[in-house]
Formats: C-alpha cells, sequence, structure tokens
C-alpha cells in the first residue's frame, strides 16, 4: 500500500483522549481513498472509541458533513455535551467558494441584510460580516463597496 499524505489528531475530550489518523491512498483501478481510523481511551486508559471506515475521496467533505450531523443529533438525543444552547449554522467552519463570494458580495449592493444573507448561506451573521470586507464590500455601510485605499489611488483621485 502506497501511502499519498497522512494526518495525525490527539484530541482531549473532558477526561478521554481520541485520536484520529486519516490516510489517503491510491486507489488500486481508481481514485485514491481515505481511510479514517478512530480510538479512544477514559483516564484510566480503557478503551471508549475504535474503528475505521474507508470511503472514496471525493466523498470526505459530504462525509464529514454527514458525521457531524449524526452525532449533533446523537448528541441531542442522549443529552450529553450539550454546551451550545443554539444550533450552529449549517456551513460553520466550512470554506467560502468563489461562487459564494460573488453571490454575497452581489446581494450586500443589491441591499439584502447581513441576516438574510447568513440565513441563505447557512452562516452566523458574524461570519458574513467577517466576509464582507474580503469581497470589496464595506459592513458599516449597506449597499456599498470599501473606498480604494490611497496608496492604491491614481494621481488626481479622491
Amino acid at each position: 500500500m502506497n501511502i499519498i499524505e497522512e494526518h495525525r489528531s490527539k484530541v482531549r475530550a473532558g477526561e478521554d483522549t481520541y485520536s484520529i489518523e486519516i490516510t489517503t491512498v491510491p486507489g488500486d483501478d481508481g481514485p485514491a481513498r481515505l481511510v479514517v481510523s478512530v480510538g479512544g481511551a477514559g483516564p484510566q486508559g480503557d478503551q471508549v472509541a475504535d474503528g475505521h471506515l474507508e470511503v472514496a475521496a471525493a466523498a470526505a467533505e459530504t462525509l464529514g458533513t454527514v458525521l457531524a450531523e449524526a452525532l449533533r443529533h446523537t448528541v441531542g438525543i442522549t443529552g450529553a455535551g450539550g454546551r451550545r444552547a443554539r444550533a450552529r449554522p449549517a456551513s460553520q467552519g466550512l470554506p467560502w467558494t468563489p461562487e459564494q463570494d460573488a453571490e454575497l458580495e452581489s446581494r450586500w449592493i443589491t441591499g439584502s441584510s447581513v441576516a438574510d444573507i447568513a440565513a441563505d448561506f447557512g452562516r452566523s451573521p458574524g461570519a458574513v460580516r467577517a466576509r464582507l470586507p474580503r469581497v470589496g464590500c464595506d459592513p458599516e455601510r449597506p449597499g456599498e463597496y470599501l473606498p480604494e485605499p490611497p496608496s492604491r489611488r491614481l494621481a488626481g483621485d479622491p
């Protein structure tokens, strides 16, 4: 087995320690695959989690979303965890795509509110306000672009 890439993480949650290893391996006759291995130990070294899963690399983002949603749902059923009083926006933590950036700019300039944009994008209002300057929009003035900084203005421009 040729390993293309490997990532390892250890995460402490409460008194338990979890190890997650993700290995990308080339497919024998097709696309690359991911092998995800999870292990967990309690404070006395007792095993609390163990398993692995193999999926097509192209399905990684979808698998992450599905697992996160399933785990969130399970925690809600069992009553475990639950530090958050409100549900997280669906796209929280996911990178913005160029298409989303273009739509964000268009929606802001045409007068959509931060709350409406956030709801439609599955983001928090804070995430939308933080992203606006990155697409050239002024988060303090609805419907307006940021002014050109003085260092980039042509001579004679105000």
